[in-house]
């Protein structure tokens, strides 16, 4: 082993390999047991799914020694051409591609298929830190704010065209990396606030709901402005005009923009439709798998609720439920525990960074990978609408599998050149 390599085994943050290889290897044993048949002759039975992400796996592994080996500066160096690229792909999924699920999202040679709006969040978050670490790049100037947005947008709106709202979804995790590059709070701020006036207006009657914003606008300026200041009041009014106009354009958005399907599960999940043979069905019957685990868990392949498919997806987007029946309450905590400790110490990574790209890049692999195991745990146990998104590193897949192996060790192989790379 020559110099160079070593100084790279040295400076790698093994605690973080670690939890990757954890993860792997339970989400890994969750596939077995989910789809387990007692007259499967083998554990690597190509037939069955557990015995194709073994495939998946060992191939993820050879992804993860290739980027760790590769240098660090090719991905700055590439991130362009990486993204128009995954662009190039999501536009031929819109042609070519293959439907499944309802979403037009994979492109498929012979039995191998792969969906590029995985990779493209990679792609995005190399692209977003390379436009962001350029020189005398300011936050505060809207020719930046537009070109980050521009770059975040454009995938998102091809995977929107292939009807996956989840994965496109996905991409509203970079408005965080944007926070922290100086995009201003109110941002935020705003984002927060649409969001709970759509759900408001889904439950209350618009011009009810219009009316109490203007009331409640009105006191708050009084209060909090007892001076006379006209610019201040414009302000406010604008703000009541912008939350109005939000409000009255729900009803548009939810019966035009989305499914059907999509409609009626938003409708199970704030109660105003019960519908568990239909809608509401998966959601039902993976919180009545994870509660049948009780506090230790039923044990490995003894879980009965996924085993005998009464939860739909119980290897793909839904199999926390199969976590939580078979290791319990107590495993099912330790699994959240390890998403948690990775998405803090990639922060933490992202922090020590001496390289903008790297910082950059590190915010952003935190914030996909938090939100794609916050938004599926809380699908599965009927906190949030169901998206159909994988849990990162455990559901069953090779785009997803790959994607993420290839995001993570890119920031790790980042990290081990920090000395190296300004």
């Amino acid at each position: 082993m020559d110099r160079r390599s070593k100084s790279i085994l040295a400076n790698v943050e093994w605690k973080v390999v670690i939890a990757f290889l954890f993860l792997v290897f339970v989400g890994w044993l969750n596939i077995y047991a989910a789809v387990y048949d007692g007259e499967h002759s083998s554990i690597l039975d190509m037939s069955c799914r557990y015995g194709k992400q073994m495939i998946w796996i060992v191939a993820a592994f050879v992804i993860a020694l290739f980027v760790l080996i590769i240098d660090p500066k090719f991905f700055s160096q590439t991130s362009y051409l990486i993204y128009v690229v995954c662009l190039i792909m999501l536009m031929i999924v819109l042609v070519m591609g293959s439907v499944t699920k309802g979403a037009k999202s994979w492109l498929g040679i012979g039995e191998f298929g792969i969906q590029p709006s995985e990779f493209a969040k990679m792609a995005t978050a190399l692209a977003l830190a390379k436009v962001l670490s350029a020189i005398n790049v300011d936050m505060s100037q809207w020719k930046t704010k537009l070109i980050a947005i521009g770059v975040v947008v454009l995938p998102m709106g091809l995977v929107l065209l292939q009807n996956d709202t989840g994965s496109a979804l996905v991409f509203c995790s970079f408005v965080f990396v944007l926070f922290r590059e100086g995009l201003s709070s109110l941002v935020l701020i705003f984002g927060a606030v649409a969001i709970l006036l759509f759900v408001l207006a889904l439950l209350i009657n618009p011009y009810i709901l219009v009316g109490a914003i203007a009331v409640i606008g009105l006191i708050a300026y009084f209060i909090l402005h007892r001076r006379n200041s006209s610019a201040k009041f414009i302000y406010f009014l604008a703000g009541i005009a912008i939350c109005s106009v939000i409000v009255l354009g729900v009803d548009f958005a939810y019966n035009e923009v989305l499914e059907s399907h999509q409609r009626e599960r938003i409708e199970v999940l704030l109660g105003k439709k019960q519908d568990f043979k239909g809608a509401g069905y998966n959601v039902n019957q993976s919180k009545i798998a994870i509660g049948s685990g009780g506090f230790l868990g039923k044990g490995f392949l003894q879980g009965t609720q996924t085993k005998f498919n009464f939860v739909p997806e119980q290897d793909t987007d839904f199999i926390f439920c199969t976590v939580g029946e078979e290791w319990g309450f107590l495993g099912s905590i330790i699994l959240i525990f390890v998403y948690v400790w990775l998405c803090v110490k990639l922060i933490k990574m992202a922090e020590r960074q001496r390289s903008n790209f790297a910082r950059i890049y590190g915010y952003s692999i935190a914030g996909i990978i938090f939100f794609h195991f916050f938004v599926n745990m809380g699908m599965t146990i009927g906190l949030l609408p169901v998206i159909g998104i994988p849990l990162p590193f455990l559901s069953y897949g090779g785009s997803s599998l790959w994607a993420f192996t290839c995001m993570l060790f890119i920031f790790i192989r980042q990290d081990a050149a920090r000395g190296e790379l300004v």
